[in-house]
């Protein structure tokens, strides 16, 4: 089974083949970046406009690497939600007009899903059950899966998500936009113990997390010391406000581990290219006896192969989505 994979959730254009499920034929992403740059953050309309023209080029790239025609697909699957309604929009109508006129099913993707099933395509069929981590720029999750294609949230952020905090205290450093990825280089120079800052919510019984008063509070470590005249050492702030973060991710995720009973721990989104969390997590799932899987960088981002995954496995269970389902930006995981 051939199965098109459409991803236009954010502000990456992604196309992809999978060939039965987790077979990965061609995956392409066109990046963003250089667009929103100058906006420090992703701009919805601009985001939409550059799907618009990616898009269909992309498209024809994917059948030419895999030596396709569109009749040559059995369905295509395409990211309905979370995401921005108006990129989201721009893969569904896309998807739509290719099902239509190859006459092939359709089937739409939870986005959040699909980075769970990231996973998949590199470790291989899903023994569920799992409890995964999910942190990427619009999420922070921590979510239980008992059987495959079955998701209960058991604690998420109550206000900023991880990859919001990295890009927002990226900008107060200088660091510029995306901020992830520059924040994690710097950091790896400083020192993480050099300032305590809080670790919010870590001793709140519960699985939630939150962000925004540990974003203000480096907003405030950094005014109250240029304010003094101290040199500030953006090294440590980047180390240490990254080890906040990873603090507790990592304990909560351990902690819902052990309380569910699984033996693997998953990680998912665009956060899990962050070296420091990815170190951290490995060696606390060996002290739980925990086996902790993510995926490789290109498939932490946004792509296409996981919704194509996620789409030829909802394909062959037998799932249909029709030509007027809408898009969803506050898409919930499948319960």
């Amino acid at each position: 089974m051939i199965t098109l994979g459409i991803e236009t959730s954010c502000d990456e254009t992604a196309v992809a083949v999978v060939e039965d499920t987790f077979g990965l034929r061609v995956n392409l992403i066109a990046r963003q970046e250089h667009l929103h740059e100058r906006y420090g953050g992703v701009v919805p309309e601009v985001a939409a406009r550059a799907h618009v023209e990616s898009l269909n080029p992309l498209l024809e790239r994917a059948l030419y690497e895999t030596g396709l025609g569109f009749r040559d697909l059995d369905g295509v699957a395409v990211t309905v939600g979370p995401g921005l309604v108006g990129a989201l929009l721009v893969g569904m109508a896309a998807a739509k007009s290719v099902s239509l006129a190859a006459g092939i099913p359709l089937v739409g993707v939870n986005h959040l899903e699909g980075h769970i099933w990231a996973n998949f395509l590199e470790h291989g069929e899903p023994e569920p059950p799992y409890v995964a981590l999910v942190v990427s720029g619009g999420h922070t999750m921590i979510v239980h899966l008992p059987e495959v294609h079955r998701h209960e949230v058991l604690g998420q952020t109550l206000d900023d998500a991880a990859g919001e905090a990295f890009d927002k205290v990226a900008r107060l450093l200088g660091l510029g936009f995306p901020g992830g990825p520059a924040l994690d280089a710097l950091a790896k120079e400083g020192d993480p113990r050099a300032i305590r800052f809080p670790r919010a919510m870590a001793d709140s019984g519960d699985l939630d997390f939150s962000m925004s008063g540990l974003k203000t509070a480096v907003l405030r470590y950094l005014r109250d010391e240029r304010a003094a005249g101290r040199d500030v050492a953006l090294a440590d702030v980047a180390a240490s406000f990254q080890e906040a973060i990873v603090d507790v991710q990592v304990s909560k995720t351990i902690a819902a581990a052990t309380d569910r009973g699984v033996g693997t721990v998953l990680l998912g989104g665009g956060v899990v290219a962050n070296t420091r969390l990815r170190e951290r997590m490995r060696e606390a799932g060996e002290a739980a006896g925990l086996a902790v899987l993510f995926p490789s960088l290109d498939l932490c981002t946004d792509n296409a192969a996981m919704i194509a995954t996620v789409g030829a496995a909802r394909l062959a269970r037998g799932e249909r989505s029709s030509l007027d389902i809408a898009a969803d930006p506050n898409l919930r995981l499948p319960a």
